[in-house]
């Protein structure tokens, strides 16, 4: 049940846009064990002066403004050789399209528990399927 924030500038393409959350989806899929059809994401296009980002912060080139910031929220922790892998395979697939260079993906992960989610209804669907 992830839920992805992606955040970049403003200005690219509805096909760009596209490949960008159907590559990251199918990261998630291939390297992060989430079934296909759990699919949540929002995408967020900024004005330059809205998105602040260090160009060279822990990063091997610096970031250019194509940068895109992946905010995962799951519910079922992952160990550290399952987020690693899926680091690796989300770079490899943006890589391929849209194009996005390694150095400008950024990917954090906050696990929340079952009770933090309610998907519909005003209920907590996770914890009442316990």
């Amino acid at each position: 049940m992830p839920f992805t924030r992606i955040t970049l500038l403003r200005g690219k393409s509805p096909e760009y846009l596209k490949a960008l959350s159907d590559n990251f989806h199918r990261g998630l899929v291939e390297a992060f064990d989430t079934p296909p059809t759990d699919r949540f994401q929002s995408i967020h296009q900024l004005e330059p002066h809205e998105l602040i980002f260090d160009r060279t912060y822990l990063s091997s080139k610096p970031r250019s403004d194509d940068y895109v910031f992946f905010d995962v929220t799951i519910g079922k922790p992952r160990s550290t050789e399952t987020k690693k892998a899926f680091y690796r395979r989300v770079v490899e697939l943006l890589a391929d399209a849209p194009g996005v260079r390694a150095e400008d993906i950024m990917i954090t992960i906050t696990t929340a528990t079952r009770e933090d989610w309610s998907f519909a209804d005003g209920r907590a669907q996770m914890i009442e399927q316990v």
